[in-house]
């Protein structure tokens, strides 16, 4: 739709590519230009770091608050022990309160990189909703809150249709979920005046359930805001790389690994994540992206720079690139590559090199790190590998040695 934003928010959204939908947009706009706005995403703390399938949402907030409004960063402590049915095809395995605990702390130090924590007017807060849901007693809650619900209303929505069009079994832990995170945004307006849920596309009838429920039950007129749900221009879901998940947390996936995520972007996708995951001006992201050729690539070191800044720091995203030169241009080793340990114990028998490849994550299994190997994808040292049975011995790693699949993913084996 054409839509001229009054605020700077929704003007940043509509410009960048994020918006996909919104309860009212004229209204939000105008409750955007009289002052503060709190606004808030929830996380379920189902790992110990999010994933860069998190990221759009994590801008959003960065962007509401650098726009003048209050980002609230709402952990599911609470919602995580039932978990989100939300286009999946099968239910959550559940975590323990102290697994879900130790999550929580993994997964605010991705934020402190993002948004500014305090106690001012525009400060980021972080809230879990474990502080409201343990609290809970059940007939009350069915009383006070379940009767506003519609079953034949919730059964329409896409999430649960798609599970029970293809007889996958939901089950009612699952089935109060969307209860719960509507429940979440009623107490998030009670204490914090929130006025705004944002989230993915997905969680559309999530959000509206929430602002039916404020509605009914405190009178207030609240907000809704999705974002699209992202896929690279190949068709596939971000938040994966050939050797797992996309980690946003430096322990759990390197600034070098995420740096190159970015710079092994496909040239269609350049400009539109130059405008999602930077904050460069969007005539440069639009420039960017329309080069081609040689040039696209020196566009793509600029977003994998961007984006690793604004996570890891100015420090790690020149360190990054700085391998990447080592390896890619000089053919040396580069020392902030994934590394790998192996014992001497390991090494009595010598080790193969497929198992190598599967050890650095260069390989899958065993098949795919032969596969590899004899397409011609597979190098030690620079040197391509023939035979998949090659034993390496504690005599050959008196230095470090580098693996490498393909043209752009290398890795380190260490003698532990």
């Amino acid at each position: 739709m054409t839509y001229h934003a009054k605020s700077d928010f929704m003007r940043v959204m509509l410009e960048r590519g994020f918006l996909a939908d919104c309860t009212d947009y004229q209204a939000l706009d105008e409750a955007l230009v009289k002052g503060t706005l709190p606004g808030y995403i929830g996380f379920d703390a189902t790992a110990k770091s999010l994933h860069v399938g998190s990221l759009i949402q994590i801008m959003m907030l960065r962007w509401l608050q650098k726009t003048g409004g209050k980002p609230i960063v709402l952990m599911g402590g609470g919602t995580t022990k039932v978990g989100d049915p939300s286009f999946r095809a099968e239910e959550r395995p559940l975590l323990s309160p102290a697994q879900i605990d130790d999550n929580i702390a993994g997964i605010r130090k991705v934020f402190t990189s993002y948004v500014s924590f305090g106690t001012g007017a525009n400060d980021a807060m972080m809230v879990n909703n474990a502080e409201w849901l343990d609290q809970l007693n059940y007939l009350d809650f069915l009383r006070d809150i379940g009767r506003h619900f519609s079953i034949n209303r919730m059964l329409s929505f896409e999430s649960v249709k798609s599970r029970l069009d293809r007889e996958q079994s939901l089950s009612f832990l699952e089935f109060n979920y969307m209860i719960l995170q509507a429940y979440d945004f009623l107490e998030l307006n009670r204490r914090y005046g929130c006025l705004l849920q944002m989230g993915g596309s997905d969680q559309w009838g999530n959000i509206v359930n929430g602002i039916d429920l404020t509605r009914r039950v405190l009178d207030a007129q609240i907000f809704g805001l999705t974002s699209h749900l992202l896929t690279t221009s190949d068709g596939k879901k971000m938040g994966k790389s050939q050797s797992g998940a996309v980690w946003l947390n430096a322990d759990m996936f390197s600034p070098y690994e995420f740096w190159q995520y970015w710079r092994n972007t496909t040239d269609a996708d350049v400009g539109r994540f130059l405008k999602l995951y930077t904050e460069l001006p969007v005539p440069e992201c639009d420039r960017l992206g329309a080069l081609e050729g040689s040039e696209i690539n020196a566009a793509k070191v600029i977003l994998a720079n961007e984006i690793t800044t604004l996570c890891h720091g100015a420090e790690a995203a020149a360190a990054a690139e700085a391998t990447a030169r080592e390896v890619f241009e000089k053919g040396g080793t580069g020392e902030d590559l994934p590394t790998f340990a192996v014992s001497a114990s390991e090494l009595a028998d010598g080790v193969s090199v497929s198992s190598l490849f599967v050890k650095a994550g260069l390989a899958k299994s065993g098949k795919d790190a032969k596969r590899l190997i004899a397409e011609g994808g597979a190098r030690l040292n620079d040197e391509a590998v023939s035979e998949a049975g090659q034993m390496i011995t504690a005599e050959d790693l008196t230095g470090p040695i580098k693996l490498t699949a393909g043209r752009k993913r290398h890795a380190l084996i260490v003698l532990a």
